[in-house]
């Protein structure tokens, strides 16, 4: 069964140029690729729908095709003749016989026609070459502020509205493992009947192991729909939540560690738990002054464009000195250090 260009284009039989003109305009706002970056390929194959039955009823030549004989004949080129009484007899026969083996198909562009409206729309007559070069790049490229002026062009002077911005507070065990979150948005669309509506949307955020703070992650045009205006890029934005434990410089993990004095002499067997649940055991054998550190290479965050690699952990040592002696204690450790220099 053929398409139904009326249905796809949303328009009745009686429909005027300029009435397939309006509805052209609202669909394809609506199911441009661009505006479906998450869908594109539904995205896109309704747009060629859309695209191509604007073309067929658009042309008077097309339309009275398609609409005596359908999809099927137009497509082919083989019309069959029409009865006589309503055509005009044998001339009449003749007539639309010679039109079907001189009539050829000929689709137009989706690009062009998307295009050409907009630029109708825009009143500037340049408007038309840029559209059709805007909408070929879009397919593949993300241009970010470039893109937002592009748009402008194809779209028949059409702005993108500025991107917004929320923070997304990670704590370090997510940046270190790696996590999904999902995010629930609330925004407003106009939907294939022109009419304007709320909708909720789960987005899932993919962390990697290894982020930092700051690090964005951008949705394009996934703010609010308004007339005229291309929606906004939503865009999040990490924050790193305190650890109890860790600090983070870069990619090292840094720990401030308190130890007494007589740790600090003798030694210590120093255990941490990782940010992955891990059981670390660090020896320290040496003499411990105030401010000294221990490095443990590839214990650190792990740095996301180089999987396979980590930061260093950082072991920071503070020497707590005891409040007070007894002459005693004092005496003891004369006899033991005096001689320790």
């Amino acid at each position: 069964m053929g398409a139904d260009y009326y249905n796809i284009l949303k328009v009745n039989r009686n429909a005027t140029e300029d009435d397939l003109r309006k509805s052209y305009r609202r669909l394809a706002m609506i199911w441009h690729p661009d505006k479906n970056p998450t869908n594109k390929r539904e995205s896109e194959s309704k747009f060629k729908q859309i695209s191509e039955a604007y073309d067929v009823l658009s042309d008077p030549q097309k339309r009275q095709i398609y609409d005596l004989y359908g999809e099927e004949a137009l497509k082919s080129g083989q019309v069959p003749p029409p009865p006589s009484a309503a055509h005009g007899g044998a001339s009449g026969r003749r007539r639309r016989q010679g039109e079907a083996t001189s009539f050829r198909f000929n689709p137009r562009d989706a690009d062009d026609i998307y295009a050409e409206i907009f630029a109708e729309g825009s009143g500037r007559a340049e408007s038309r070459g840029r559209g059709r070069g805007f909408f070929r790049t879009s397919n593949g490229e993300s241009s970010g502020d470039g893109g937002a002026s592009s748009s402008a062009s194809a779209s028949g002077g059409l702005r993108k509205a500025a991107p917004v911005e929320n923070g997304l507070a990670c704590n370090l065990e997510d940046l270190y493992k790696g996590a999904k979150k999902k995010m629930k948005i609330s925004r407003t669309i106009t939907d294939s009947s022109g009419k304007v509506r709320t909708v909720e949307e789960i987005l899932t955020i993919d962390i990697k192991p290894g982020w930092k703070k700051g690090t964005k992650i951008t949705f394009p045009e996934k703010g609010n729909q308004e007339p005229g205006i291309i929606p906004s890029d939503l865009i999040f934005v990490i924050d790193e939540k305190p650890h109890t434990l860790f600090k983070r410089d870069g990619n090292d993990l840094v720990v401030d560690q308190e130890i007494t004095l007589l740790e600090s002499l003798t030694g210590k067997k120093l255990e941490l738990t990782t940010l992955d649940g891990r059981n670390l055991i660090i020896p320290v054998n040496d003499i411990i002054k105030p401010g000294f550190e221990v490095v443990v290479p590839d214990q650190g965050m792990p740095i996301s464009k180089e999987p396979n690699k980590r930061g260093n952990l950082r072991v920071k040592f503070n020497v707590r000195y005891p409040t007070r002696l007894t002459e005693e204690q004092k005496a003891d450790l004369r006899r033991v250090l005096g001689g320790v220099s």
